[in-house]
């Protein structure tokens, strides 16, 4: 379980490609305090690390995860934002984050608006992923209010410190991210479509 508040921004050291998997390691200023087999959210996905070398550590994607998630368009030095799973009894200060990307999404437009930020981004609705008017979504794991909601398209609006802090800073027109819809609109989704 996540809240979508990033912690650090790590940067892609190495890929391999094993069989259908994607190992993919990081450095980042939180290495030294993670071990093997511990959860953490990369750009929303959360993965198990595998490995850790000095200041690098290891996670491996397998194939659904890289078919429903940008991770398969890394590239060495790219920037990937960073969650640990949230420790019971902390503040919940975004929303509840599972680290399940549904689906991708393209920005589609980036906006400066005199001291912050508008990204819009477009999905597949026939995915039957909703947003709603001042809900909650992830993007690229972090925990975002909705504006300007349509049946396949958003925005959100994003302030220098989450600019400076994430990668949005590297988004432009046509930039894939991750998109985890809020777990209370999946879930009446489904309700409301199984009453159909």
């Amino acid at each position: 379980m996540f809240t979508g508040i990033i912690e650090d921004m790590g940067v892609v050291t190495n890929l391999k490609k094993d069989l259908n998997n994607l190992h993919i390691s990081i450095k980042s200023n939180i290495t030294s305090e993670l071990k093997i087999d511990q959860s953490i959210a990369h750009n929303g996905v959360c993965l198990t690390i595998v490995d850790i070398e000095k200041d690098v550590y290891t996670v491996i994607a397998i194939q659904e995860t890289l078919e429903k998630s940008n991770l398969g368009t890394l590239k060495i030095s790219d920037k990937v934002n960073l969650e640990r799973a949230m420790k019971l009894g902390d503040r919940l200060d975004g929303h509840i984050v599972q680290g399940h990307v549904d689906q991708t999404a393209i920005c589609t437009k980036v906006e400066e608006t005199n001291g912050s930020w508008l990204f819009t981004f477009q999905y597949d609705s026939t995915l039957n992923n909703i947003t709603i008017e001042k809900g909650s979504v992830t993007v690229n794991g972090t925990s975002l209010t909705v504006v300007n909601s349509k049946k396949d398209s958003f925005s959100v609006a994003i302030i220098p410190y989450t600019y400076n802090h994430t990668n949005f800073s590297t988004f432009k027109e046509g930039t894939i991210i991750n998109l985890e819809f809020d777990v209370l609109g999946k879930y009446v989704a489904k309700l409301i479509e199984l009453k159909k």
